[in-house]
């Protein structure tokens, strides 16, 4: 109960002055036998002030050993107890001091809330009501009645409480709401609604009676008067962010969009309308619609000013700006998001990914690493780490983090042939073609369909030009089954280069090319036929282009500046 830490502290100067009081003036004179009793009490209360709870209980049960009728020593150890949480001993103590003084108002008071946290509402009741009955001016006293009557059920009679306070501190805004809900859970909603007028005469426009008033309404499926009220509800209260909250779904039914977005705004910038709603309004949007609109994207900024430091704000921020295709953005806020709670899986997952897609090596090598520390047993985590190992020449590392995260595969066979085919790339990186195509083999025995384990192994083989019948078999296989993929024609090409038969390469790679103007490496890679075929101004020409488009080849600066063709160093 609220006022409890009040009546203790009340309690420690009754129990103070009622302990010397029972001792220095009852019927006997002191005698030498009592002083020990009286030391014993006084250190076992200074122990209590000083909030040394466990020496204070030992002293004060010292006292009881050498006397069992005084009740200041039970009143103080039923508090102790409370505080120590034993309800049970503190019980059994606040229940033997008011057996010793049955008149004393404040142990029949500890009495009553005693029973009222052991959930003993009819006796808590009870004892209430004597405490109201003799001294009905005392607030405290009516608000526990009322409270402990309500736990009881005694509706009607909690009711009639509230009316004698009400007598006291006059119509109150607080009372009347709590009078209202008492009405309505008593099936009484013409009580209830009389109520609210007749407080809301005097306070026309307090915020929580135009609430409930709508919360009324709204109950009632009297939708007009409820509209109303919330529309009065904004004004008394601007700040009142769940009442704009509603509106703004009340004006999207009545397709009023920009009214909509209008109170969305003013929620959105709003304390009282938690994080966790904001982000379901916004998840809702992002999954139903097909279209986003603009003001959509400024309640995600509202989002991210307003919380900087969340991680839900930045990777709702990080979706919005996918789906506007600012990947670059969009990948930014996602590892923003990371920053603030490292622990969210599926934001890492989502930040690697894109790392992936967009071809960010370093970056997709230091952010797998770090993931793992945390993820240790994610596989796809492990096969983007060994990815990009392998992509930064570190085969060594990447053969480790592979044939670790290979063992962790379950059930997902084409996971698991894509960890071999990474392997068969370190392999490969290492020269070791042994065990580079032995593991390309495994790759292709566990998942048979897969065209870019085959596309993968054929590049492999032409790369290092390594059985480039093989290499020619396995690319005209992915070209056969997918035909216009520009990737399977280029690895076609480029096996065709590296036989000699330059005519041929030319004809795939323009296909390629007119696929993916944009892919630098067949840029890189046409320029080099060109260039085979004798065409050197139009080599050069490509070879430029796929500088502008920052090749990864660490040979093209030079093939440009000698004019002529060098085997690729990636």
């Amino acid at each position: 109960m609220g006022k409890r830490s009040v009546y203790i502290i009340l309690g420690l100067l009754i129990i103070t002055s009622c302990g010397v009081k029972k001792i220095a003036h009852g019927p006997q004179p002191i005698s030498n036998a009592d002083y020990p009793y009286i030391t014993k009490f006084h250190e076992g209360i200074r122990f209590k002030t000083t909030g040394r709870i466990v020496e204070a209980i030992a002293k004060l049960e010292e006292c009881l050993a050498i006397r069992q009728d005084d009740d200041a020593v039970y009143y103080a150890l039923a508090q102790l107890e409370l505080t120590a949480g034993n309800l049970d001993k503190s019980a059994e103590h606040i229940v033997r001091a008011s057996e010793i003084d049955p008149k004393n108002q404040w142990y029949i008071q500890e009495l009553a809330y005693m029973y009222y946290e052991r959930g003993d509402f009819e006796k808590s009741a009870g004892i209430f009501e004597k405490l109201v009955k003799s001294e009905p001016r005392n607030i405290d006293w009516q608000y526990g009645y009322t409270e402990v009557l309500m736990k009881n059920g005694d509706l009607e009679k909690a009711i009639d409480a509230l009316n004698r306070i009400e007598d006291q501190v006059g119509v109150n805004p607080a009372l009347s709401i709590q009078k209202y809900t008492l009405f309505m859970q008593s099936k009484s909603p013409d009580k209830a609604l009389a109520e609210l007028d007749n407080v809301s005469q005097v306070y026309p426009n307090n915020a929580q009676i135009i609430a409930t008033y709508v919360d009324h309404y709204f109950q009632t499926n009297e939708m007009d008067k409820g509209v109303a009220m919330l529309k009065a509800l904004v004004v008394a209260d601007p700040t009142n962010g769940r009442a704009h909250l509603a509106l703004a779904d009340i004006y999207r039914q009545q397709k009023d969009i920009e009214k909509s977005y209008q109170e969305l705004t003013v929620a959105f910038k709003s304390n009282d309308v938690d994080l966790d709603t904001k982000m379901k309004i916004l998840i809702r949007i992002h999954e139903s619609s097909f279209k986003i609109d603009p003001e959509v994207y400024a309640l995600v900024d509202i989002l991210v000013q307003r919380y900087p430091t969340e991680a839900k704000a930045h990777s709702i921020h990080g979706d919005y700006l996918l789906r506007a295709e600012k990947d670059t953005e969009a990948l930014m806020a996602y590892k923003q998001a990371i920053t603030f709670d490292n622990a969210q899986y599926p934001i890492w997952k989502q930040v690697l990914i894109m790392e992936y897609q967009h071809g960010d090596f370093e970056n997709l090598y230091t952010d797998s690493k770090e993931c793992l520390t945390l993820f240790s047993t994610a596989t796809t985590v492990s096969l983007l780490h060994g990815v990009s190992a392998n992509k930064l020449k570190k085969h060594d590392e990447a053969i480790d983090v592979l044939a670790a995260g290979k063992e962790l595969v379950v059930n997902d066979k084409p996971l698991e042939a894509e960890f071999y085919g990474q392997l068969g790339v370190a392999y490969f990186g290492l020269n070791d073609f042994v065990n580079g195509k032995e593991y390309f083999n495994k790759a292709l025995q566990i998942d048979r369909e897969s065209l870019i384990l085959r596309n993968n192994f054929a590049y492999q083989l032409a790369m290092h030009k390594e059985a480039l019948d093989l290499a020619e078999s396995l690319v005209l296989q992915a070209v056969n089954s997918a035909p216009s993929s520009a990737t399977f024609l280029d690895t076609y090409g480029w096996v065709l280069f590296q036989q000699g038969e330059y005519e041929r390469a030319l004809v795939q790679l323009n296909k390629a090319f007119k696929l993916k103007a944009d892919d630098k490496l067949i840029v890189e890679h046409l320029g080099d036929v060109y260039f085979k075929l004798g065409q050197s101004s139009e080599a050069i020409s490509f070879w430029k282009k796929a500088k502008t488009m920052l090749s990864n080849n660490k040979a093209l600066e030079q093939k440009i500046a000698d004019k002529k063709y060098y085997e690729p160093v990636y």
